[in-house]
């Protein structure tokens, strides 16, 4: 409970800055934005005991910002009181090292002239010191269990979030449980089940939501987004749900009416077998000459034609030709067109049954409102065209999703939920008024048009929408929020397109192929790519810029491409004939103007060298790209790298390792992220939360670094707060602000 926490100093303190300031509701902030809707935040203190006396670390709220220096910007001063005692008033910074001060000590921290010592958490004995340079959050791991293929599985804390879920003023901490069998979506077998849990900071588990046996466990299905959508001061929480699903009360989901009239319950299993799969495959074949592609003329008129063999049968299909033709496309067919395509072995997977949208409240778990998802699958991902390339895939491209928050008015947050990107790709956004879930604009690419579901090349093909048709291909495994345009309304940066605010299509980026290429000459989309980074990352240019790594080998323009935000024109680039799987960007030289970039290649990851903000390449090694982190004390980039049974570590480009998390673990898979990397406590820099090896507790570790440099809390920033509820997003990302964050930052335009 809370006051446990005050007890163990753990807990964030103290007075919020002034009589106006008070809990409970959320602040707008005048931010170049049109005065998006922040939460309120406490002073969230923290103390750490170091070799050198006790770290003390605590917020700035923007709304006290008074001006800037040359070192950051300027407030009132904070007055330091130990065991009720003053001990220092600090001007230049928000934190402060007591040296030689007691492992037991209780800290406050005041703004000076508040008219208030302690209000909120940590008033009885103050913030007391956490031991180890660390604090374990307590975790409730929920059972193990066995698949219906007769498997076993396990649990561990995988992605996190953070909101204030009852208006205090303080995070409350939102945990995806993964199991152990969990799956990409391209990846054959059952997974277990899917649960997200809320606790507070002292491990008191709030609510725990079951999603049931109809959401896969993996990567691409479960965006959750945490945020206060409707400004009461408390967060909600949305994500995709289905029959089956439990919200933190224990109750199923609301299932809307149409669907109970159909006959839909939560009872249904959707989860295919190997049989049921071909039983699929059966009905859908003896329904072929209905389908509205074959209708049109669009598809071949029989599957003979389509799989490129003589006539055999009579259309519409009999139960025994069907599964005769069945037989042939997974036996024969499909292992012909590639040896993984194993469809005997086709199980796990869910391509049929109802899909829903949820809002919970953040407080309790419970449903508020549920609707139908949109778009729906529409089918098992035959017009997404997860039969046609050599990988026959069935629900993988159709299952893509993608979730984030976004302020496309300046002022209220949205919610967006995006479905596809190779192909088809959509997206659609939603604002959340305390009741009601209101659709805003809805972006669809329209389908690829095939010639052949069975056999073609539908990526990088235009659509049938007339204005969103070069949407396809060019979506990535994440998305971001930034004012692009500097208009004070958030965009949505979908990859190597961008979406204006009002639902139009600002652009969609393309490139020449140079020589050495597939095909000289020819202009491409800059297409598909596992990692982009938003922020202003040159300095002595206007704007924002868009750094993408890209994967489509040669028929890539770029492997890597730095872009302006607001044309989407390429600034300069590197052309690999490679996958470009990752990269990241970082103020790793801090003798180099602006913020560098890399990106790494299978087998060589000093190929394309480090990059400077205005496109010279420095040959020679490279920092890693699992994740970054605002670490060190002179506003330099770190690295947190570490994946798998890889104790995490955080490294700085210049002066090797700063911290070693024992005992502890990233996740998912060689992509090697922490459960979050934001900046949750203390002062402007970032926490590394990692679980531990075992998953029994989350693992918070907060930068003793003593800074000189004074700035608001990074959750102030609407681009980087809503960067920070998307972090968890399919191939998580890190957050960045709306300005140039770098150890060459001019204060003067970092404004309030």
């Amino acid at each position: 409970m809370k006051t446990f926490v005050a007890a163990m100093a753990v807990l964030l303190a103290t007075t919020v800055g002034g009589p106006t300031a008070g809990i409970g509701s959320t602040v707008r902030q005048n931010s170049g934005t049109g005065g998006a809707q922040l939460e309120r935040l406490d002073r969230g203190l923290v103390v750490v005991a170091t070799s050198e006396g006790n770290f003390l670390s605590w917020r700035l709220l923007r709304h006290e910002v008074t001006g800037s220096s040359a070192t950051g910007l300027t407030s009132a001063a904070f007055h330091v009181y130990r065991d009720g005692r003053r001990i220092a008033t600090v001007t230049d910074s928000t934190n402060y090292l007591d040296q030689g001060a007691s492992g037991t000590a209780g800290y406050r921290v005041a703004a000076a002239g508040s008219g208030s010592l302690a209000v909120g958490a940590g008033r009885a004995g103050g913030t007391r010191p956490w031991s180890g340079g660390h604090y374990d959050l307590p975790l409730r791991k929920p059972a193990d269990g066995v698949t219906p293929a007769g498997e076993a599985y396990s649990y561990s804390a995988n992605d996190m979030s953070v909101g204030d879920v009852d208006g205090d003023g303080q995070y409350e901490y939102i945990v995806k449980w993964d199991p152990s069998n969990s799956k990409d979506v391209s990846q054959v077998g059952y997974t277990g089940q899917v649960y997200v849990d809320a606790y507070e900071l002292d491990g008191t588990l709030l609510w725990r939501i079951d999603l049931g046996v109809n959401i896969r466990a993996g990567a691409h299905y479960t965006q959750f987004l945490v945020y206060d959508f409707d400004g009461d001061g408390r967060a909600e929480v949305m994500m995709k749900t289905a029959p089956g699903t439990r919200d933190g009360s224990g109750r199923f989901v609301t299932m809307p009416r149409g669907d109970v009239r159909a006959g839909y319950a939560h009872t249904d299993d959707y989860r295919l077998s190997a049989a049921g799969y071909h039983e699929h495959v059966v009905s859908m074949f003896q329904g072929w000459q209905r389908h509205p592609e074959v209708v049109a003329g669009r598809w071949p008129a029989t599957l003979e034609q389509a799989f490129g063999i003589e006539p055999r049968y009579a259309y519409p299909l009999n139960r025994a030709d069907a599964e005769a033709l069945a037989d042939y496309f997974i036996d024969v067919y499909a292992p012909a067109r590639s040896s993984r395509n194993n469809l005997r072995a086709f199980e796990g997977f869910i391509v049929d049954g109802p899909e829903y949208l949820t809002v919970f409240r953040g407080a309790t778990g419970r449903e508020l409102q549920t609707i139908p998802y949109e778009p729906g699958r529409h089918d098992d991902g035959l017009m997404w065209g997860d039969y046609a390339m050599p990988r026959i895939e069935p629900a993988n491209r159709v299952d893509r999703f993608l979730a984030g928050v976004a302020y496309l008015d300046g002022r209220h947050p949205s919610a967006v939920f995006a479905r596809g990107y190779y192909t088809r790709s959509t997206l659609v956004t939603y604002g959340w008024n305390g009741h009601t879930l209101t659709r805003q604009w809805y972006v669809d690419s329209g389908w690829v048009p095939m010639t052949n579901p069975f056999n073609d090349t539908p990526h990088g093909r235009d659509g049938t929408d007339p204005e969103f048709a070069t949407l396809t291909t060019q979506g990535f495994h994440s998305l971001s929020a930034a004012d692009v345009d500097g208009d004070g309304r958030q965009e949505i940066v979908y990859g190597s397109a961008t979406i204006d605010d009002d639902g139009s299509l600002l652009y969609s980026s393309f490139g020449v192929l140079p020589e050495g290429s597939a095909a000289p000459g020819q202009r491409v989309r800059l297409g598909h790519g596992d990692a982009m980074h938003v922020t202003d990352i040159d300095p002595d240019r206007p704007g924002l810029e868009i750094f993408t790594v890209h994967e489509n080998a040669t028929m890539a323009p770029y492997g890597m491409a730095m872009r302006d935000a607001a044309t989407g024109e390429v600034l300069f680039g590197t052309y690999s004939g490679r996958d470009t799987g990752r990269g990241m960007i970082g103020d790793v030289l801090p003798e180099v103007r602006g913020i560098e970039s890399w990106a790494s290649l299978p087998g060589g990851s000093e190929a394309l060298g480090i990059h400077t903000a205005r496109g010279e390449v420095l040959l020679g090694p490279i920092p890693g790209t699992n994740q970054s982190i605002r670490w060190a004390a002179d506003l330099t980039t770190q690295v947190v790298d570490g994946a798998g049974d890889v104790t995490p570590t955080i490294n700085d480009w210049r002066r090797g390792t700063l911290l070693t998390a024992e005992g502890t673990r990233t996740n998912n898979g060689t992509k090697g992220n922490p459960g979050l990397v934001a900046d949750i406590l203390g002062d402007w820099r970032e926490e590394l939360l990692v679980r531990t090896a075992d998953s029994a507790a989350v693992r918070i570790y907060v930068s003793t670094e003593v800074t000189t440099h004074k700035l608001f809390t990074l959750m102030h920033d609407p681009q980087y707060r809503a960067e920070v509820a998307r972090q968890q997003t399919t191939y998580n990302q890190p957050s960045y602000p709306g300005f140039h964050l770098a150890s060459d930052t001019d204060w003067s335009r970092v404004t309030p």
